[in-house]
């Protein structure tokens, strides 16, 4: 890109304000692990995870095995989608500054041994995954290193191993606490190794294998398992059909049509790494918060059937929130917290693949919500003003608000006796709102945290949405 192109659209970004323009200090450092090509929708997370790639800093793309391929990998299918995302990334560049270059991504494509779970783990089973995990690790970076697991996570057990063998406790613990895992479900036996071994690691997973029902019972299928691993009602399902994907992903550019059709479900991966897109809705630090990629409890589950073994010990695990669907009815699951948001993220994805082919004027670019404070606190009975004036947008799109109560994120218990509402928010649909903190229906002691999330969707096409959290302390 010429330079005096690029310093525009730096300049742009800055003025305009865009929401999810993500400074290199503030991008999460992550590691993807993925058993691509044991079906088509690790190969559609990959794509979707490209368009995101200013949002995060990629320190390595690793072909895995899993209990679905146990004694290949195919570190030449994550080649083939990068050589297609080089092609649109200086198209890309003009909408939002930040994406690395294809080349760049190329040398870090890494791959772990082609054998099954704890069979890669052990005295001579470093792999190119393996050693670059650790490089990452022990970077000189603040930073977490965040570890999305598509499949088996055998390439990060081999790598705490070595790190357990071969450095002093106290080393063994520095390098866990810089590490954040989320795991699709258990893909094969490392998994449940890993958790047993370091109890100390940030884990987030629906424990449990396939074979035995786990990927039912997994938080993750919230993302489009409506008729196949989840099976439940509420959802757009529009939304994640081969139609709807025809359209909006696959029919846009060398990226593309990179996308496969999904045999099972689309993209049972990508809420992996969701909660780590720059929108303002989530804290990954705080799965409890809940975002895009759903929302996680911190406990120790009790054993069920679908499980490998007992949990030993807490884990970021599933929780349930209760949502209005599209069929008028409340639904109270651990898929809800995926599939509540599902308008919005798959209307970003549909942005974002216009980015790789379209001019700026041409795409529509998200909004930049504003909140007057972001932390207030109230007392029970008392009035809390909300206010939004300051949110724009960079394309001049008119803005609809929406302010709610995210009732299962906070941890005052109360309920205005309506199904699903828990408060009654006044004007909840403009710039400025307010409420009354409960004083009836509310469990002793009637304090804590009360989480409101602004929503901010411009009118463009297709319409973008950005948040805001307001958390609200309530005290005597």
């Amino acid at each position: 890109m010429h330079a005096s192109i690029r310093t525009f659209i730096l300049a742009a970004a800055a003025g305009l304000g865009f929401a999810t323009v993500t400074q290199a200090a503030d991008k999460p450092r992550v590691m993807v692990l993925t058993d691509i090509e044991n079906e088509p929708d690790d190969a559609m997370s990959l794509v979707r995870f490209l368009t995101y790639a200013n949002q995060f800093d990629i320190e390595g793309l690793a072909a895995t095995t899993s209990t679905h391929q146990r004694a290949r990998v195919a570190p030449q299918r994550i080649r083939q989608i990068v050589a297609a995302y080089g092609k649109v990334r200086n198209n890309m560049e003009l909408h939002e500054p930040g994406f690395p270059a294809g080349e760049t991504l190329l040398a870090r494509v890494t791959e772990g041994l082609p054998v099954y779970g704890m069979q890669g783990v052990g005295e001579g089973k470093d792999s190119s995954a393996s050693e670059q995990l650790i490089r990452a690790v022990d970077r000189d970076d603040p930073r977490p290193l965040w570890v999305p697991v598509w499949g088996g996570p055998s390439v990060l057990a081999q790598a705490l191993w070595k790190v357990r063998a071969t450095r002093t406790p106290a080393a063994v613990d520095r390098f866990v606490a810089r590490l954040r895992v989320y795991a699709i479900s258990d893909q094969d036996d490392s998994g449940p190794w890993i958790r047993q071994h370091f109890p100390k690691l940030f884990y987030i997973v629906s424990p449990g294998i396939n074979a035995s029902g786990g990927y039912h019972h997994a938080t993750w299928a919230g993302i489009a398992g409506d008729n196949f691993h989840g099976r439940f009602a509420g959802a757009d399902t529009t939304l994640v059909s081969n139609e709807w994907l025809e359209q909006n992903v696959r029919k846009k550019g060398p990226l593309g049509a990179e996308y496969p059709h999904w045999e099972f479900m689309m993209e049972g991966d990508t809420p992996s790494f969701l909660n780590l897109v720059n929108n303002g809705l989530s804290d990954p630090e705080r799965p409890d918060w809940g975002g895009w990629g759903g929302r996680y409890e911190l406990y120790t589950p009790r054993k069920e059937r679908w499980f490998v073994q007992p949990e030993t010990r807490p884990i970021w695990t599933n929780a349930q929130d209760e949502v209005l669907g599209v069929d008028g009815k409340w639904h109270t699951t651990n898929h809800a917290t995926i599939w509540r948001w599902r308008s919005a993220m798959q209307n970003d994805f549909a942005a974002r693949m216009d980015w790789t082919v379209k001019p700026y004027a041409q795409a529509n670019h998200p909004p930049a919500p504003a909140v007057a404070q972001a932390r207030i606190t109230a007392r029970p009975g008392q009035r809390v003003e909300l206010d939004a004036q300051g949110s724009t947008d960079p394309d001049g799109d008119a803005l609809s608000y929406a302010w709610s109560c995210y009732f299962e994120a906070g941890t005052l218990v109360a309920s205005s006796g309506k199904s699903g509402q828990p408060l009654d928010i006044t004007g909840a649909d403009q710039k400025k709102a307010w409420f009354t903190v409960p004083t009836t229906r509310v469990l002793p002691p009637g304090l804590g945290t009360m989480h409101i999330i602004l929503a901010v969707t411009d009118h463009g096409t297709p319409r973008l949405t950005r948040y805001k959290r307001v958390i609200v302390d309530v005290v005597q």
